[in-house]
């Protein structure tokens, strides 16, 4: 089990909206492995997972740790795009807006 939820359970945790993000992320990373001319041997060289592990990521399985998705982007050099992923909070700023606007009136 998993925080509560056993393993083969955790797909459907996800609404379809959510796992076809999680997989296009996947394999967004399998294609900057490939741009930077990265084998998944030599990925797994420097992350020291297991090529199962990889594959996993590549694939946007949600039972991949954030922190695996973390230590590939790294090794990958786009860690600094992680750290970006909830920095722009398009809802939370015009719902802040909309209270701004409303406070002035």
């Amino acid at each position: 089990m998993v925080g509560g939820v056993a393993k083969r359970d955790l797909h459907n945790v996800l609404f379809p909206k959510q796992r076809k993000i999680l997989t296009h992320f996947g394999e967004d990373l399998l294609l900057a492995m490939k741009r930077r001319g990265f084998t998944k041997k030599l990925l797994c060289e420097r992350t020291g997972f297991d090529h199962k592990t990889v594959n996993k990521v590549f694939a946007g399985d949600p039972g991949v740790a954030i922190g695996t998705y973390l230590k590939v982007m790294a090794v990958l050099g786009m860690e600094s795009n992680f750290a970006e992923m909830a920095a722009h909070d398009e809802v939370g700023i015009k719902l802040q807006n909309i209270k701004l606007l409303e406070g002035s009136r």
